[in-house]
């Protein structure tokens, strides 16, 4: 949903902005419905940190986008993170 995002505010294509917003609404609908079998926070954490890292490997691959050493430990602290609350 964000690539859309992204390529919209450098386009100005209207249609990246609908695609971007009905992926993200898709994307609310399930986490919602995973609220009834997951806790809040556990399920609010997992989504957030999930996002973020997908988000960082499409910079990276998709818009060539660099990541510092800082931001490349914070993506292994995430991913470790997740992997520790599904234990």
């Amino acid at each position: 949903m964000d690539i859309f995002f992204k390529k919209w505010a450098g386009e100005g294509n209207h249609w990246l902005l609908l695609i971007g917003l009905g992926i993200y609404f898709i994307g609310t609908f399930f986490w919602a419905i995973s609220l009834r079998t997951e806790y809040l926070s556990r399920a609010v954490s997992i989504f957030t940190i999930v996002n973020l890292i997908v988000i960082a490997f499409v910079g990276v691959l998709y818009f060539k986008e660099n990541l510092s050493v800082i931001n490349q430990i914070g993506i292994g602290l995430g991913i470790l993170s997740v992997i520790l609350m599904e234990i």
